[in-house]
C-alpha cells in the first residue's frame, strides 16, 4: 500500500459519533441495502436523532434488516428521520401495522424496478450522503463493496457525503464494485459478523415445484433465482445438471452450491464466460466465504446486471421468480398482500423481460396455489394489489399442479390453462364464478 492511500485513508479515519455528525438535518440520506447496512454508523445516527441533534432526514433503502429496525427505524424516531422503503422487509411490515392501528403512514413506498433505483435516487431524488459497510481497503487504495453493488456504486459516484464502515469480515469481491478512499469523505472501523439468513425449509409445495422447473431448465442454461425457500429447493433439484451458467441479481447459497459441485460453470455464456454475476449476496458465513476473493464471480451495478438488454444477451436465460397472485389473464401481483405493501416490485419485470427476450429464454414466475393454510386460492379472478407483470410479459406459470405457458394463448385459454393448476378445491369456483 502505497504511503499516499495510507495516509488518505487515515485522515479520513473518524468515529461513528462523528461520521453521524457530518450529517444535516434535512440530508437525504441512502442506506446500504440487506447486508452492507452499517451497524456503527446507523446507531450513531439514531443516536443523535434521539437526542434531537438531527431531523428532518430522509432515508431511502432497499430491504431493511434488524440492525436498520432496531436504530434508524425505530418507531420513536418517526417525527425526525422517515423511511422511505424501496423494497419492504418484516420490518417496514410490523411498522405499517403500527401505522394502520394509529391511522398514520410510517412508511414512505415508492414503486420502481431494480434495474432504475440507481437513475432514481442520482437524479430523480438527489441523494447527498451514502452509509454503506465495505471490505478494508486494497494496496491500491480501493474498498470493495462486497456483498452490495447494487445501488451502491451510482450513489457513491454523486452523493456529497460517502460515509464507508469498514468492516474485515466484509469479503473483497471482482467486477465493476469498488470505490477509492480519494471519493470517500469519512470511514469508520467496525468489525462485526454479516447478517446471516437462517436457512429455509422447503415445503411439499416447494418440493414439487422445484421439480417441475428443474425440468423445464436445459443444460446449459443461464440462471437468475430469487431469494427463499422455494429457489433453493429449485437449485437442489438442478444438481444433476451440466454447464449452467449464473447472470442474477442475487447470489444465493443455493447458486454457490451449484458452483462448488461443478453443475455451474458459466461455459455456456455469451456475456461474461466463465463468470457468475450478481449485484448482491444474501444468505450465510460460507456463502460470504465463497464469494470473497473468489475469480469466478463477478459483481456488478443493478443498472447492468437488471437491464433487460444485458440479460437477454445470454442464450436460453432461465428467471425464476415467485409471486403471490395470478390472475386469470396472467397478470401477477408479487408485492401487495392483505391490502397493504408486503415486499415491491424488486426486479421481476427486469428478469421476465430479459429472459424471455433471450434465444431460447424462459420466464418462469412460481407460486404456491394457496395461502392461509389452503383457505385461499392465489390464482384468482383478478388482483387484490398492483400489477408486478403485466399480463402481456406473462410466459409460464408453476404450481405444485403443474406448469402452462402462456404466450400465444388467448384470454380464455389461458383462464383454462390456469384454471388446471390452481388447487383442485378452488377450480370450480374459478371455473364458474358467481
Amino acid at each position: 500500500m502505497s504511503d499516499l492511500f495510507a495516509s488518505l485513508y487515515t485522515s479520513k479515519r473518524i468515529s461513528p459519533g462523528q461520521a453521524a455528525a457530518l450529517i444535516p438535518s434535512g440530508s437525504k440520506v441512502a442506506m446500504g441495502l440487506g447486508v452492507s447496512q452499517p451497524p456503527a454508523l446507523l446507531e450513531a445516527l439514531a443516536q443523535r436523532a434521539g437526542a434531537g441533534e438531527v431531523s428532518d432526514i430522509s432515508l431511502y433503502y432497499m430491504l431493511a434488516t434488524a440492525i436498520a429496525g432496531e436504530t434508524v427505524l425505530r418507531y420513536e424516531l418517526r417525527d425526525r428521520i422517515r423511511p422511505v422503503s424501496l423494497f419492504h422487509s418484516g420490518v417496514e411490515r410490523a411498522l405499517d401495522a403500527i401505522g394502520l392501528r394509529e391511522n398514520v403512514p410510517l412508511v414512505e413506498v415508492i414503486p420502481v424496478a431494480f434495474s432504475q433505483v440507481p437513475r432514481m435516487l442520482t437524479e430523480h431524488i438527489g441523494v447527498d450522503t451514502l452509509l454503506v459497510t465495505v471490505s478494508p481497503m486494497d494496496e491500491d487504495g480501493n474498498f470493495s463493496f462486497g456483498t452490495n453493488t447494487d445501488y451502491a456504486l451510482a450513489v457513491s459516484r454523486s452523493a456529497r457525503r460517502v460515509i464507508l464502515e469498514v468492516n474485515p469480515h466484509m469479503p473483497r469481491v471482482q467486477g465493476n464494485c469498488v470505490i477509492h478512499v480519494s471519493q470517500v469523505t469519512a470511514l469508520v472501523e467496525h468489525a462485526a459478523p454479516l447478517l446471516a439468513l437462517p436457512e429455509a425449509t422447503p415445503g411439499a409445495e416447494d418440493l414439487a415445484i422445484a421439480k417441475i422447473i428443474a425440468g423445464l431448465v436445459e443444460d446449459g442454461a443461464c440462471l437468475q433465482m430469487g431469494i427463499g425457500a422455494l429457489p433453493d429447493a429449485v437449485c437442489s433439484a438442478l444438481r444433476g445438471h451440466r454447464h449452467l451458467g449464473i447472470h442474477t441479481e442475487l447470489m444465493t447459497p443455493g447458486m454457490a452450491e451449484l458452483m462448488r459441485l461443478g453443475v455451474v460453470d458459466n461455459s455456456r455464456k455469451q456475456r461474461h464466460a466463465g463468470r457468475s454475476v450478481f449485484t448482491f449476496a444474501m444468505g450465510d458465513a460460507p456463502l460470504y466465504d465463497f464469494i470473497d476473493g473468489n475469480p469466478l464471480l463477478e459483481a456488478h451495478p443493478v443498472d447492468y446486471v437488471n437491464d433487460p438488454a444485458v440479460i437477454a444477451r445470454n442464450h436460453r436465460m432461465v428467471s425464476v421468480n415467485a409471486t403471490l397472485q395470478v390472475d386469470l389473464e396472467g397478470a401477477c401481483n408479487s408485492e401487495f398482500m392483505n391490502g397493504r405493501q408486503f415486499s415491491a416490485a424488486g426486479g421481476q419485470l427486469d428478469f421476465v423481460r430479459g429472459a424471455y427476450a433471450s434465444s431460447g429464454g424462459r420466464s418462469i414466475i412460481a407460486c404456491h396455489s394457496t395461502a392461509a393454510r389452503g383457505t385461499v386460492s392465489r390464482i384468482v379472478p383478478a388482483l387484490s394489489g398492483p400489477v408486478t407483470t403485466p399480463r402481456n410479459d406473462t410466459h409460464i406459470i408453476v404450481t405444485e399442479y403443474g406448469w402452462v405457458d402462456l404466450k400465444g394463448k388467448s384470454v380464455s385459454e389461458r383462464a383454462r390453462a390456469l384454471i388446471g393448476i390452481a388447487h383442485p378445491d378452488f377450480r370450480d369456483a374459478l371455473a364458474h364464478p358467481q
